[in-house]
């Protein structure tokens, strides 16, 4: 009889837990940080996140704080909203900074874009070293960037990094992930570097490499941008090669003040149709229409000294012009059909593109699984059972994809 009271005890307080409502898992993407290292014997550095959360209807997000981490009061700790400019509440809980989003996180895809600067101490991971500082931490963000202090040289970074010169003249090392799961950075850096007015770069040019063609190859100052900030990513989705087509979307963040419109220049030997656009940070729907080179001089529309062909199709998408300190993230997406770069070869699905982006996506068609890839790229399954291939490219130039995928067995394609 103990025994089934016990038994029926333990299932009544089980009860709760089975009906008390869960909390949707966080989903956030598009994280970038940047570790501002301070004084070495500090054993202190500043963070710098920004993160687009992504949790349909959020109204909150939980930023842990990250092992060995302690958190020091620090007078420009906070964070901001990026799409306004405005600062958030937010409150350091045990284990987590808890922020309070300026609007619910839109559905379908919506975003809430954030800014978080926050000082830490862990003299373990950041120290003085004899003669050198050492940074060795497992980070676990695909894009991040490390601020040395005034002063410091690079002697080591285990990280295929880029490494840049801030405007006050302090060394930036940046670098893109694409592994799965955290990595352990390791750097290591010594006094000797100039300080001060001498420390601060040059002022970077439109001049291309003496090795590119005349008027190609990118030009100094696209080479000496910081690749891991670059917030463009695009998604192709195939559909079925006899078709030619793609449907893509391409996201991007427009910050500039006065900007209104954006112009998607179609490529030579490609058409495009079913444009749309979306600002993701509200998830209000933009207009967007299809001109010619013609229409769009006739219009008056300025193309960015970008020469465009009178019968060479532009996609303009029009959006509410950005204020001061503010910046709205787009979503913009259309339909190509390119007989060239989409094609069918006897039984193989071809995919042959040039992709610019820092960050770009290739999803095949139902049915069909991949045989061939020129560019190395991580391959994974979608929710919806597709194949996806993801290419983070940290070079300044285009990586020249060419992709190929053959049927599935009719046995594989029907699920058996």
């Amino acid at each position: 009889m103990k025994v089934r009271v016990s038994m029926l005890a333990a299932v009544v307080a089980m009860i709760p837990a089975l009906v008390e409502p869960q909390t949707p898992a966080q989903t956030v993407q598009d994280e970038y940080a940047v570790y501002d290292l301070l004084a070495p014997a500090s054993g202190t550095f500043k963070t710098i996140y920004e993160v687009a959360v992504t949790s349909s209807g959020a109204t909150e997000f939980r930023d842990r704080i990250g092992s060995g981490l302690t958190p020091v009061a620090a007078s420009d700790d906070g964070a901001v909203d990026l799409m306004t400019g405005a600062a958030l509440k937010f409150a350091v809980e045990r284990d987590a900074l808890h922020i309070q989003l300026a609007r619910a996180v839109a559905a379908d895809g919506g975003q809430a874009r954030l800014r978080i600067t926050k000082t830490y101490r862990d003299p373990v991971s950041y120290r003085a070293d004899a003669n050198a500082l050492v940074f060795s931490r497992r980070i676990p963000l695909p894009r991040t960037a490390i601020l040395l202090p005034a002063g410091y040289q690079l002697l080591e970074c285990t990280m295929p990094s880029q490494v840049l010169t801030d405007p006050d003249g302090r060394l930036r090392i940046s670098f893109m992930n694409q592994m799965p799961g955290d990595q352990t950075l390791l750097i290591r850096a010594s006094l000797g570097a100039l300080t001060g007015v001498a420390a601060r770069p040059k002022a970077l040019t439109n001049a291309r490499s003496w090795e590119a063609p005349p008027s190609q190859g990118p030009t100094e100052r696209a080479r000496l941008t910081e690749r891991a900030y670059q917030d463009r990513d695009i998604v192709y989705f195939l559909q079925q090669p006899e078709t030619h087509a793609f449907s893509l979307y391409h996201d991007y963040t427009e910050a500039r003040e006065g900007i209104d419109k954006y112009l998607n220049v179609v490529r030579a030997g490609s058409s495009v149709s079913n444009p749309s656009g979306r600002i993701l940070d509200t998830g209000q729907l933009l207009p967007a229409e299809i001109l010619t080179g013609a229409q769009l001089k006739a219009a008056g529309i300025d193309a960015g000294g970008e020469s465009i062909a009178p019968d060479q199709q532009v996609v303009v998408t029009r959006f509410p012009a950005v204020k001061k300190g503010q910046s709205l993230r787009l979503r913009l997406a259309e339909t190509y059909t390119a007989p060239q770069s989409y094609r069918f070869d006897g039984d193989e699905l071809t995919f042959e593109r040039s992709l610019g982006r820092p960050r770009n996506s290739v999803v095949l068609p139902r049915g069909w699984y991949l045989t061939a890839l020129s560019i190395p790229g991580v391959i994974r399954q979608t929710d919806a059972g597709l194949t996806r291939v993801d290419f983070v490219n940290g070079r300044p130039d285009s990586i020249d994809v060419l992709l190929k995928a053959r049927r599935l067995t009719r046995s594989e394609r029907s699920g058996r």
